[in-house]
C-alpha cells in the first residue's frame, strides 16, 4: 500500500538562515514567496539580527515570535543559525531542524565554528542546507546523516571514495569521540 505525503500535513519551513555574529550572511536559503525581493530578505535578516542579539541562545535553541513566524535560533561561537516556519508550526519541528544543521556544520567543520571557516567551506554549509530542506520540507534532520550525505557529495574523482570517506570520517570521530 502507497503512502502518499501531503504537502498541507507536514511542516513547511520558510527560511534557513546562517548568520555571523554582525549579522551578514554566511548561508541562507528561502524557501517561500513571502519575501520577494532580496533587499526584504536582507531586511528580513537585520531585524531578527536585532530582536536577538541581546539574548543568550549559546545553550539551548531560543523560540521567538517574530512577524507572524515561530523563528527558532541558537548562536555557536560567532554564527548564528535561525529556522523560521509560519506561526502555526510545531515549534519541536523546527528545533529539530535547527539541533540538525547546527550538528552537521559541527561536524563538517570539525569543531572550528567559526565566520572564516564556514565560508571557506561554503559549498559544505549549502550542501547541508540542501539534505535538510526541499522546497519548504523537512528532509532530513540527523546531523551525522547530513554531514555524512554532504562528505559523500564533495568527495574527490581521483582517490578511490572508501579511502576519503575513512579519511574523513576518522578525522570527525578522531576531534568528536
Amino acid at each position: 500500500m502507497a503512502i502518499f505525503a501531503r504537502r498541507d500535513a507536514c511542516p513547511i519551513i520558510k527560511n534557513v538562515l546562517l548568520l555571523d555574529s554582525e549579522g551578514r550572511r554566511v548561508a541562507v536559503k528561502y524557501y517561500t514567496d513571502e519575501w520577494e525581493t532580496n533587499s526584504e530578505k536582507l531586511a528580513f535578516e537585520r531585524s531578527i539580527f536585532s530582536k536577538t542579539q541581546k539574548t543568550n541562545a549559546r545553550t539551548e535553541p531560543e523560540i521567538l515570535m517574530f512577524e507572524n513566524n515561530v523563528v527558532v535560533y541558537k548562536f555557536i561561537q560567532d554564527l548564528q543559525f535561525f529556522v523560521t516556519g509560519g506561526d502555526d508550526e510545531n515549534e519541536l519541528a523546527l528545533a529539530t531542524v535547527l539541533q540538525g544543521f547546527s550538528e552537521a556544520v559541527i561536524l563538517l567543520l570539525r569543531g572550528n565554528i567559526d565566520q572564516r571557516e564556514a565560508f571557506e567551506n561554503l559549498d559544505m554549509m549549502f550542501l547541508c542546507l540542501d539534505e535538510i530542506v526541499d522546497g519548504g520540507m523537512i528532509l532530513e534532520t540527523d546531523g551525522n546523516t547530513i554531514a555524512r550525505k554532504v562528505v559523500t557529495n564533495i568527495m574527490d574523482d581521483e582517490t578511490p571514495l572508501s579511502e576519503q570517506l575513512f579519511s574523513y570520517l576518522g578525522h570527525i570521530l578522531y576531534t568528536f569521540p
